[in-house]
C-alpha cells in the first residue's frame, strides 16, 4: 500500500485505485495468472480492465522488463473512448476544520502526505519539527505532539493507516 502511495505521489498524485496484493500474498495475481509461485513474486504484468469489468488487455514484460508507457496510455485512451464515462470530479465530505500535522524525516508522516496528495486534497499541513506553536497546539488538542496527526474538529488521529482510511472514506469520485 505504501509503495503504491509513493509511486502515485511521484506521478503527481493519481485518483485511480491501485492494488496492493499483499495478504494473502499474491491472491489477486494468482487469480489473474500472473503470480510466479516458484519465485514467490508477481510477474511484472499490466492488466487493463474497462469500466464494465472486462479485461481488455493483459501482457507481461517479465519481472526484469519495462513497459512501453506511451503505448499503454494510447491503449487506455482507446478503451476510455469506448465508454461514455462521466467527468472525473473528486468530492469531499471533510469538515472545514481538518488539518494534518507532520514531522520531518518520518516515514509515517510521508505516508499521510501521500494520501493527501493522491486524493488531491487541499487541507492545511503543519510541520511540528519546525513550528513550535503548531507542536504545542497539537499537544494541547490531543495530549501529545506525535506526528503524523490529523485533527478533525476536537478529535485527533495519530496512526498513518487510520488517517489514510479516514481521508479515503471522506472523498469520492462523481
Amino acid at each position: 500500500m505504501y509503495s503504491n502511495a509513493a509511486w502515485a505521489a511521484a506521478l503527481g498524485g493519481i485518483s485511480i485505485p491501485l492494488l496492493s496484493d499483499f495478504h494473502p500474498k499474491g491472491a489477486v495475481a494468482q487469480s489473474l495468472g500472473v503470480y510466479l509461485e516458484k519465485a514467490g513474486i508477481t510477474d511484472r504484468a499490466t492488466i487493463l480492465i474497462d469500466a464494465g469489468g472486462t479485461v481488455r488487455y493483459a501482457a507481461s514484460v517479465t519481472p526484469a522488463g519495462k513497459r512501453d508507457i506511451d503505448a499503454l496510455v494510447a491503449l487506455c485512451e482507446q478503451i476510455d473512448a469506448d465508454w461514455d464515462l462521466p467527468e472525473f470530479v473528486v468530492t469531499t465530505s471533510l469538515p472545514a476544520d481538518v488539518a494534518l500535522y507532520v514531522r520531518d524525516h518520518c516515514m509515517f508522516s510521508r505516508w499521510a502526505l501521500y494520501a493527501r496528495e493522491n486524493l488531491h486534497l487541499d487541507i492545511p499541513v503543519y510541520n511540528v519539527s519546525v513550528d513550535e506553536g503548531r507542536k504545542a497546539e497539537l499537544e494541547s488538542l490531543g495530549g501529545k505532539a506525535q506526528a503524523p496527526a490529523l485533527r478533525v474538529g476536537d478529535t485527533v488521529m495519530y496512526e498513518s493507516a487510520e488517517i489514510s482510511r479516514f481521508l479515503v472514506e471522506h472523498c469520492g469520485v462523481l
